[in-house]
């Protein structure tokens, strides 16, 4: 039984099969050009030095922001295990050595002192024309010292790192984000590296999570007292608390609106799903979206401007992805068998800068990650070691999370679509399904 088949009858008999993602919509910001003006050619990844950074958490800095800067795939790190490189990072900057430096293949210098305990000044020079290019100061939030200020304050890294992204390649990076998903019946959160795995739900046979457009809140579909699933809405920090959702049968996989003003679901009943919209901050009336005469529709993606939705339908026999109008009018097959040796597409998330939407295909019997360009319909394959599922895009277009059997239990993954690039993001002894990436954290 295909997943699609699988997550209505686990809505329907309460049986615990699989699940389906949604969509979701991210943050669309995006730093056109440049800044810095680093001398390297197009399409190659600028070579960047993260200099020692002094005092008791200068090490534990470095390392975050040389992973968060590799992580985002658009520079190269240069290690500078080097006599020099220790010299370097306690002087200013026109003693730094840039002709060594230049040697190494560094187009870049990162330099972080600190003006003060909490506030950390960081300078990036460039080597080409060996001056400082820039300066900031950055607050960092949190404690590192401090069991609950350990979240906070890496998040203040991660924001550094992704400032420090921008200002070389002109692309905010996205180490600033989370990524929530379902496992053993609850819902958890993870920061962008891996770190800092905490549950957001008790285990109440909780799935789909999808993050509000300002990650101020996680809607997810959970089982309800009465025995059908019901959509919650956990703020950040804060409780859960039952939305007005049309009654009677199952409510699953929510995705928020760009303007985070409109939660649109998928409502189950004997014969078929359709999906339904709600303002989950008013108690105003639902309003149902497709029409789909005792087809199954569900997954829904918002595009990046509200305007469309992308969700799967089997309303030609077999699911595949369609777009429609925000409203469900103009409803038009995208797949229809494209890149599927079965007729099989379904779970799909539009990209933030609206110019693909990645979803799963079956391919030799197993799921695959596809990307399709929406200029000319173009698939793409992504994937092809082991089972692959629920693809979710990063706020730059570019990285994505899914779900991968490849290392013998489901886990989630961390793909560039770019370069093909891949990382496993969460290590848990259970199955982990249907990642959900925030937007940035901290802007």
């Amino acid at each position: 039984m295909g997943r699609f088949s699988t997550l209505r009858a686990l809505c329907l008999t309460i049986v615990i099969c699989g699940a389906a993602t949604r969509g979701h919509a991210q943050d669309t910001t995006f730093r056109q050009g440049v800044q810095l003006w680093l001398r390297y050619a197009p399409g190659t990844r600028p070579g960047i030095v993260v200099l020692p950074i002094a005092g008791e958490l200068g090490d534990s800095v470095r390392a975050m922001l040389q992973r968060d800067l590799d992580y985002g795939d658009r520079v190269t790190i240069i290690p500078t295990d080097i006599p020099t490189a220790a010299a370097a990072a306690a002087s200013n900057g026109p003693a730094i050595n840039y002709p060594l430096f230049a040697k190494l293949g560094a187009a870049g210098i990162v330099q972080v002192t600190w003006a003060s305990a909490a506030i950390a000044r960081v300078a990036v020079h460039n080597v080409a024309q060996q001056k400082i290019e820039r300066t900031q100061d950055f607050p960092l939030g949190g404690d590192p010292k401090v069991a609950d200020g350990i979240a906070d304050w890496r998040m203040s890294i991660h924001a550094v790192a992704d400032e420090l992204e921008s200002w070389i390649t002109g692309v905010r990076g996205i180490a600033a984000t989370r990524i929530v998903y379902s496992s053993s019946g609850r819902i958890w959160q993870v920061d962008s590296d891996g770190a800092m795995t905490i549950p957001l739900t008790p285990a109440t046979m909780a799935m789909s999570p999808a993050w509000h457009p300002r990650g101020s809140f996680v809607a997810y579909s959970a089982m309800g007292g009465t025995g059908n699933w019901q959509v919650l809405l956990r703020e950040t920090g804060g409780a859960s608390r039952v939305l007005n959702t049309t009654p009677g049968g199952q409510n699953i996989t929510p995705v928020f609106s760009p303007d985070g003003n409109t939660l649109v679901y998928s409502h189950a009943r004997e014969l078929g799903n359709d999906l339904y919209a709600v303002n989950p901050f008013a108690p105003e009336a639902v309003r149902k979206v497709t029409v789909g005469r005792g087809s199954d529709n569900m997954s829904p993606t918002f595009s990046p401007d509200g305007r469309q939705l992308a969700f799967t339908s089997n309303r030609t026999g077999r699911p595949e992805v369609y777009i429609s109008d925000a409203d469900g009018t103009n409803a038009e097959p995208l797949t229809l068998g494209q890149y599927s040796d079965q007729s099989y597409n379904s779970n799909p998330d539009w990209s933030p800068d609206g110019r693909a939407i990645a979803y799963q295909s079956q391919i030799a019997g197993r799921f695959q990650v596809i990307s399709m360009g929406l200029r000319d319909r173009s698939p793409r394959r992504l994937t092809s070691d082991g089972i692959n599922e629920d693809p979710s895009w990063a706020p730059d277009s570019r990285h994505l999370v899914f779900t991968s059997s490849r290392t013998g239990v489901q886990q989630l993954f961390v793909m560039d679509a770019e370069s093909g690039r891949t990382r496993q993001l969460t290590h848990s002894g259970a199955k982990v399904r249907t990642g959900d990436w925030s937007s940035h954290i901290k802007r």
